[in-house]
């Protein structure tokens, strides 16, 4: 019999947070198990292994993602929201960054409900460049260019890549400076 209060989104959220912890590829059952007061064998009654619930803090992060790219940028337009934009995924990847990798994962062929996450990951996205007035192959083109760019930087950050003593925010401004350029000429 399932354990009381033991549901698949509480296994999810937990997974997350260790995720977060130890990084999602450090990710075990065994720890969520542990983390959630069961056995490993007693985890299993609420979840398909492993992948499943990488796929679920997938699904689970993309909302997140969403729902602070869209806070971020409701009421704003142009270079404030391409900068509101990118400040929201860095802040999040910088927060979260368990979550953040599992967020950049490609949903499945036949994953129908990651699939709508992450096509309203793209629409949020899609309306803060909207100032910029893109539209088709360009639109998709910079929405390419904006998540390499800003996943490029949160990743390398994350690692701890940037050695260098100036400091991170300048370069990050730049980034979002070069952007803007870009975006603008393509008008």
């Amino acid at each position: 019999m399932p354990r009381v209060g033991l549901t698949p989104q509480r296994i999810v959220t937990e997974a997350a947070t260790v995720a977060d912890e130890v990084g999602l590829d450090r990710l075990t059952l065994a720890t969520v198990a542990k983390r959630c007061g069961v056995s490993l064998p007693g985890l299993y009654k609420h979840v398909d292994g492993l992948d499943a619930v990488r796929r679920d803090i997938s699904v689970q992060a993309t909302r997140e993602l969403t729902a602070k790219l869209a806070a971020a940028t409701s009421g704003v337009a142009g270079k404030e929201a391409l900068q509101a934009l990118s400040a929201a995924y860095r802040e999040y990847a910088r927060a979260y960054p368990g979550r953040y990798t599992a967020s950049v994962q490609a949903p499945a062929a036949d994953d129908r409900e990651h699939e709508e996450v992450a096509v309203q990951a793209v629409g949020v996205i899609s309306a803060a460049l909207k100032g910029y007035r893109l539209e088709g192959a360009d639109l998709i083109h910079a929405i390419r260019i904006w998540r390499i760019a800003c996943h490029g930087l949160a990743s390398l950050e994350g690692a701890g890549a940037f050695g260098l003593p100036d400091p991170m925010d300048e370069t990050f401004t730049r980034l979002i400076d070069a952007l803007d350029a870009s975006f603008r000429a393509e008008r």
